[in-house]
């Protein structure tokens, strides 16, 4: 039960947004385009939520940092093509609605740019319903507890009054880190095993669940 909390932190991609599989292949898609060894789908989906840098030191250890904009540049083109497509999971948007209603204050942190990250809230009609958001292009990138320390900090909230929701261990380590607790989700990126060998306070398998938990009424 979420009563304990004042502050919900939600990841995006693959937990509130539907879009790991768009941003897997949009990867895949840019290194075949570039001539570049194509990660696997694990191995895509592995970096979602990772900062630029730690994202392709993992995916593409070889690729020297000066070619990584371009690679970049590349992902965001075939991403856009498909991000038309990506929508929140079902049940996702009534429920940030439902928390905002009950008092919790929101946050999101996200390995999404900005850019990406207003984007996505616009789309989605998300944006007045959260207090806070912080992208992996405005300081430390997860796992690095820097991220959620922002978000609470702009909120003075201690970490024992914090929750982090997210669906890969970089969400769930750097929520570790930072001292707060965390919810694993595992409809989203990062295969259940993984995500249980972090320890989360609760895990969930679809969205109904986790709304029933974070619920005042639950």
């Amino acid at each position: 039960m979420a009563k304990s909390f004042e502050l919900l932190v939600f990841d995006w991609d693959g937990t509130l947004m539907d879009s790991a599989a768009a941003i897997a292949e949009s990867l895949q898609a840019a290194c075949s385009e570039l001539a570049l060894p194509v990660p696997s789908v694990e191995q895509a989906r592995y970096v979602i939520g990772l900062g630029l840098t730690d994202a392709m030191k993992y995916i593409l250890p070889d690729l020297p940092p000066a070619d990584y904009p371009k690679l970049v540049d590349h992902y965001r083109m075939h991403f856009l093509r498909r991000d038309g497509g990506t929508t929140l999971f079902p049940g996702a948007a009534d429920m940030i609605r439902e928390l905002h209603a009950a008092g919790f204050m929101l946050a999101v942190a996200t390995g999404k740019s900005r850019r990406g990250l207003d984007r996505a809230l616009k789309a989605t009609a998300m944006t007045e319903f959260f207090h806070v958001t912080r992208c992996a292009d405005e300081g430390f990138a997860k796992p690095h507890p820097g991220m959620l320390e922002a978000v609470m900090d702009a909120l003075a909230v201690p970490p024992e009054a914090a929750v982090m929701i997210g669906d890969t261990t970089h969400d769930l380590e750097m929520a570790n880190a930072a001292g707060v607790a965390a919810v694993a989700v595992t409809y989203g990126a990062h295969p259940r095993d993984a995500l249980l060998a972090c320890n989360p306070l609760l895990m969930v398998d679809d969205v109904r669940g986790l709304r029933e938990w974070l619920s005042p009424q639950g």
